[in-house]
Order: C-alpha cells, then sequence, then structure tokens
C-alpha cells in the first residue's frame, strides 16, 4: 500500500462500500473511512465537515476508549457510540488498520445501525487484505 496507485484504488473502493451503507440505510447523513493513525482515506461528509480534522478527532477518541476499555478489562474495542442530540455517531473498528465512521439521524434504528455499521467494517477491513 505504498504506491499512490494502491492508495487510489483503496481509497475509491472504500468511497464505494460507503456508497452502499448510505443506500442500505437511509438514516446515514454521513460516513468516513480513518486509519487508526486519523488519516482519512474516503469520505462522504456534509460539506461543512473538514476530512482531516474529523478523521483526526476520530482517531483520538478511538486511542483514548481503548485505553479506557482495557482499564477496566473490557477487551479489545470494537465500537463506540456518540448519542448527540442530533443523532448517534459511531466509530467501528475495521479489523486492524481501518475505522468506519458514520454519522445517523436521531430516528436511526440504532440495533439496525451498529449492525450495519459491524458487517460494513468487516468488508473494509477485507479491502486491506486486497491491496
Amino acid at each position: 500500500m505504498n504506491t499512490p496507485l494502491t492508495h487510489e484504488i483503496l481509497a475509491s473502493r472504500a468511497r464505494g462500500v460507503l456508497r452502499g451503507l448510505h443506500t442500505n440505510l437511509a438514516e446515514v447523513e454521513a460516513s468516513a473511512v480513518v486509519t487508526r493513525d486519523g488519516f482519512t482515506v474516503a469520505s462522504l461528509l456534509s460539506t461543512g465537515t473538514d476530512p482531516d480534522r474529523f478523521g483526526a478527532m476520530c482517531a483520538s477518541l478511538l486511542a483514548l476508549a481503548a485505553r479506557a476499555s482495557k482499564e477496566v478489562d473490557r477487551g479489545n474495542l470494537r465500537q463506540i457510540i456518540l448519542d448527540g442530540q442530533q443523532g448517534p455517531l459511531l466509530l467501528t473498528h475495521g479489523g486492524d488498520s481501518a475505522v468506519l465512521a458514520v454519522a445517523a439521524t436521531p430516528r436511526a434504528n440504532l440495533g439496525r445501525l451498529i449492525l450495519e455499521t459491524r458487517r460494513v467494517a468487516t468488508d473494509l477491513a477485507s479491502l486491506w487484505t486486497q491491496t
């Protein structure tokens, strides 16, 4: 994954996975694929959102939450759910390389959203093994 071509192929495939998520769940308003070090690989965000800043914030949240999870013996962190007034934000690990960030409307079915984001995160993780 060191060549620009490989990075572009990965980004293109990740955007396709994100588009599928938005198609399957109309309540999804924004999504991004972020590396654990905060680099945004692909995103479908609102025009006012800076993908680089968003990726860095997601990576910071995940690092802190993972430490807190281990501190109280919860094992490896799988997912973070932030519940805001305008709807939930889920950060879901996709293997060792990717994190899926998904923002949804307040009317989203949280159970379905959790299951679907975990499935999509697994699909994203497989992209890293294909490149």
